[in-house]
């Protein structure tokens, strides 16, 4: 990586990325389009532009089969589970806060590239009415954090939300979601603030947990690590999960390479997602049984330590766990359900090579309840 100085300069068109010849740029400017583009220079410092297939580029950098269609824009119906502008309480003990529609980069294969979309309002900048609504229901003991990235915005502006929730003595766990330690780590690295603010809040019996967001190991950086040493001195629970993503991480040795730098850190591998069929995905898809033989392959290689993700599909009913395979079935289990009678359930279905999705699996065998 060459010497990268600690001013963060922000990109948004894509005619500005001078790696790029005319007729890249003429061609992706079609992608932006519809979907934006949004990086910096410490993470586009971390490609190799030489390589066209190198898996951070092809993380940030659009492409023109984004444009081939297919998808939806909530593919999971997070709508369904909106209970005021700005939460979504899907799971009974877990409430969604959406803070931020904007991120430190985009990835290419979000799930929530609706909220980057003009007219939406999927965010609210006054979040009084969702604090009210976890206030009153005090089942919820989890609280999520996310957007976009929370950590875009300033402390200041983090602080009150992180401090009320606090004061709610239900809520026992605070997780804010970010991929701020892969696309700019001297976010946590130069502010002292930040940092104290963690540790305020985080407390021995209530701690608060920074859900990271590292899809390949070549975002573990000196950066990324000092940015991570810094949280977990101040007492918060650094845990990571990522999709599995078509030409960024989807072998064996890219996923144990990952596992095992996270767990040298000291990161917890959390959960692996099937990359959802999110509008414009389609070329970012890995087929589910091919996901769960790379995902299987990279554990059995690791220690028990780096060893300990699921590999989930965050379904619109529920976080679907897919479990095994035989030579013909593959097994899922709802991990987290929206409806009780699901939780727990386990579901044995005639294997599909080709699927992309849950809902491409049609057969099914056998079910058994918790």
């Amino acid at each position: 990586m060459g010497d990268v100085v600690n001013q963060i300069k922000y990109q948004t068109k894509v005619n500005k990325i001078t790696q790029l010849d005319v007729n890249e740029i003429k061609e992706l400017e079609k992608v932006q389009k519809k979907f934006v583009y949004r990086s910096n220079n410490y993470y586009n410092s971390l490609i190799n532009w030489n390589d066209p297939k190198d898996p951070l580029r092809r993380l940030v950098i659009p492409d023109i089969k984004e444009l081939e269609g297919g998808g939806l824009l909530d593919p999971s119906n997070e709508a369904a589970h909106t209970k005021t502008q700005g939460l979504e309480h899907k799971y009974q003990d877990t409430a969604l806060i959406l803070f931020n529609k904007i991120c430190g980069a985009y990835c290419r294969y979000c799930f929530r590239k609706r909220l980057f979309m003009n007219g939406n309002d999927d965010i609210v900048t006054d979040l009084t009415d969702a604090l009210n609504y976890i206030s009153k229901h005090k089942e919820i003991n989890n609280v999520l954090i996310t957007g976009g990235d929370p950590l875009v915005a300033s402390t200041s502006k983090i602080e009150p939300v992180i401090k009320a929730l606090r004061e709610m003595e239900h809520v026992k766990i605070i997780r804010i979601g970010t991929k701020m330690l892969s696309f700019n780590p001297y976010r946590v690295i130069d502010d002292p603030k930040f940092v104290e603010m963690i540790k305020k809040y985080s407390l021995p019996e209530k701690r608060i947990y920074i859900m990271s967001h590292f899809t390949h190991p070549n975002e573990i950086t000196p950066q990324s690590i000092e940015a991570v040493r810094e949280l977990i001195k101040v007492g918060a629970i650094v845990t990571n999960q990522t999709p599995m993503i078509c030409g960024i991480n989807d072998s064996v040795e890219t996923m144990v390479k990952l596992f095992e730098k996270l767990s040298f850190m000291g990161v917890p591998p959390y959960y692996i997602f099937g990359c959802r069929p999110t509008e414009g995905n389609k070329t970012y898809s890995v087929r589910i049984e091919r996901a769960l033989k790379i995902f299987e392959q990279a554990r059995i290689k690791v220690s028990g330590l780096a060893a300990r993700a699921r590999f989930v599909m965050s379904h619109s009913s529920g976080k679907i766990e897919v479990l095994g395979m035989t030579e013909d079935k593959i097994m899922f289990r709802y991990h987290r359900a929206s409806i009780e009678s699901d939780r727990g359930k386990v579901m044995v279905y005639k294997r599909n090579p080709e699927a992309l999705w849950f809902d491409d699996y049609e057969e099914l065998i056998e079910e058994y309840r918790a």
